[in-house]
C-alpha cells in the first residue's frame, strides 16, 4: 500500500512542481521543502491534493518540514491518517 501512495505523490510532484525534470532524479528521500522544491504555496497545493486524493485531513501543524519534506514522510503521514492515527 505505501508504494501506491508514494507513486501517486511522486507523480503529482513531478507534474505540478518539476515539469520536464527526470523522474529518476526525484527519490523517496529527496528533500522537497529543505531542498527548495516546495515553497509555502506549493506545500499548500500538496496538502490540498493529499486531502482530496486520499480522503484525509492534514492538520495545520502537520503541514511542515517534519511531515512533508520527503515522499517517504508524506507516505507515512497519509498511511497513518488512513489507519485513523
Amino acid at each position: 500500500m505505501p508504494n501506491e501512495i508514494e507513486s501517486t505523490v511522486k507523480d503529482f510532484i513531478l507534474r505540478e512542481f518539476l515539469p520536464g525534470e527526470d523522474p529518476n532524479e526525484l527519490q523517496e528521500d529527496t528533500p522537497l521543502i529543505t531542498g527548495g522544491i516546495l515553497d509555502s504555496i506549493a506545500t499548500l497545493k500538496l496538502v490540498t491534493f493529499l486531502e482530496e486524493q486520499f480522503g484525509i485531513s492534514v492538520a495545520a501543524h502537520e503541514a511542515d518540514v517534519d511531515h512533508l519534506n520527503t515522499i517517504n514522510d508524506i507516505a507515512a503521514l497519509v498511511s497513518s491518517k488512513q489507519k485513523g492515527g
